[in-house]
């Protein structure tokens, strides 16, 4: 049950990544220097995430990652040079988690992590590409502070109640593997359309 649990809460997180890295990381060393967030012992070397150092660096990136989330067309822009970026953060996270254990187990749970980061980073990015194609920008603010409070709730209830976390996250994936290539799909018929289209008027205008 233990190893269940450890398991949980860093799927739980690495969910959380693949939405906002710096978000998690905040929330998380936040949590942990604030007494919010108890760790078990074995996640006890993410307790480097609350030193000030850290914090303070979480907090600038992650101001700039909340404004620059909220803007139209700026947000896949960055989801697309986080695309790299979380995963591996995820992966990270999950490897330094576990301390000193065995090599082959920190590989194992880091390419769960990264992969797991991915999947929902995937579904993010792929969202907001959708949400882009509407005239107004209510959408994207709307999402964005949805996954603010996502977020949060997550990193909550990796850490409290990782076996929850665990069967949400397998749920949660196994969603977006089925949704995502749909989404795909469905932009790039919309796109298409306003491509045949630009290129009729533009036809029409000659």
């Amino acid at each position: 049950m233990e190893h269940l649990a450890t398991v949980g809460a860093l799927m739980g997180l690495a969910f959380t990544s693949g939405l906002r890295l710096y978000s998690t990381l905040l929330a998380l060393g936040l949590g942990i220097r604030f007494g919010v967030l108890t760790l078990p012992p074995s996640l006890g070397d993410l307790h480097v995430l609350a030193a000030t150092p850290v914090l303070v660096t979480l907090a600038i990136v992650y101001c700039v990652e909340f404004v620059a989330d909220k803007v139209p067309w700026v947000d896949s822009m960055w989801d697309l040079v986080h695309t790299f970026i979380r995963p591996v953060g995820a992966a990270f996270l999950g490897a330094a988690a576990l301390g000193d254990l065995d090599p082959v187990v920190k590989t194992l749970v880091a390419i769960l992590c990264g992969g797991i980061a991915l999947s929902s980073h995937s579904a993010k990015a792929g969202t907001r590409i959708a949400a882009n194609h509407s005239p107004e920008p209510f959408s994207n603010i709307g999402l964005s502070l949805a996954e603010d409070g996502l977020v949060l709730g997550g990193v909550w209830l990796a850490i409290q109640h990782p076996v929850i976390a665990f069967t949400l996250v397998v749920v949660a994936v196994a969603f977006i593997v089925w949704t995502v290539p749909k989404l795909v799909r469905a932009i790039g018929r919309r796109v298409s359309r306003i491509r045949a289209a630009w290129t009729t008027q533009s036809a029409g205008s000659v």
